[in-house]
């Protein structure tokens, strides 16, 4: 449950719990270093200031290295290239009206910038690269991925793609030179929790990212396998309340090929979570690793993945 490694990426490992920073503003920087503190080791951004401050999130990391809490090869960064259609016109990092490919390599060069550590007498890298949203057309898109597919795996480790479609994954897959590593959508009940989508990425050996899992999902969170487990792991060290937050997030991790992107503002929830997870996986591996297979089946069934 600690991390995963796509196919065709060996040396790549992504933590299954990663640090979401959509929204932070200007307590982006303040917040990164207090979930780096806390043990987060894998950083999700966009080059997008409209929803998040890509600027301030590296600020956040490059203090966190520099205090010595961490090494920059410890660490998961991922960024987003974000399509004109995503962003605010009047703050982007690049022009709307140049060409396709001045967009992707202006928008690289902002992200490169920030994520550049001087302490580290290192090259600037990213540990992935996802594009925002498919384009327009599909032809866009793929040409988005081939000017990408040139960054790696020297600037850039592995690719990905955000809120799309089971199509068009399909069409990166057959066609780019470098298909997705990464895929980030919604896990919630409007899109039938992913499943065909989830089960080709499974079957290619590429990682899904859950976001909004605890905000769209209520009906999970009440549902009897969640509260089952979330009892019996207040029973077991985690604190009383926080028991169905985790073990929701365990049971979605526990779907294979799944990381959480975990988003809370709150400097002692992050360490919890961090913490109960570890909880949850020395009972799954130990005394629970009968019952978690149960509790797994019934979930399975809740998603729709039977």
């Amino acid at each position: 449950m600690i991390s995963f490694t796509p196919n065709n990426h060996p040396d790549v490992k992504i933590p299954k719990l990663i640090y979401g920073t959509a929204w932070k503003k200007e307590r982006s920087a303040e917040l990164v270093y207090q979930a780096i503190n806390a043990g987060f080791r894998a950083i999700d951004t966009a080059a997008q200031p409209r929803h998040y401050r890509e600027d301030l999130v590296a600020q956040g990391i490059r203090r966190a290295i520099e205090d010595g809490i961490v090494k920059r090869d410890e660490l998961y960064i991922q960024t987003k290239f974000t399509p004109p259609s995503g962003q605010d016109l009047n703050n982007m990092p690049y022009s709307s009206t140049s060409p396709l490919r001045t967009q992707v390599e202006t928008s690289l060069a902002s992200s490169f910038k920030n994520f550049t550590f001087p302490s580290t007498n290192e090259e600037p890298y990213l540990d992935a690269l996802v594009l925002h949203s498919p384009l327009p057309a599909i032809s866009q898109t793929l040409e988005v991925f081939q000017i990408l597919s040139s960054y790696v795996p020297t600037k850039i480790r592995v690719l990905g793609i955000s809120n799309t479609s089971l199509n068009i994954l399909q069409f990166l897959v057959a066609e780019a030179k470098i298909p997705p590593a990464v895929v980030q959508n919604r896990f919630y009940a409007d899109t039938a929790y992913e499943v065909p989508l989830r089960a080709f990425c499974r079957e290619n050996g590429i990682l899904f990212q859950s976001f909004w899992t605890l905000t769209g999902n209520p009906r999970l969170t009440r549902s009897d396998v969640v509260v089952d487990v979330g009892k019996r792991l207040e029973e077991n060290g985690v604190a009383k309340g926080e028991g169905k937050m985790v073990a929701l997030y365990g049971l979605v991790m526990g779907l294979e090929g799944v990381s959480v992107l975990d988003g809370t503002t709150n400097e002692t929830r992050m360490k919890g979570d961090l913490e109960c997870l570890k909880i949850l996986s020395g009972l799954i591996d130990g005394e629970w690793c009968d019952e978690w297979k149960s509790w797994m089946d019934a979930f399975r069934v809740l998603v729709g993945q039977d």
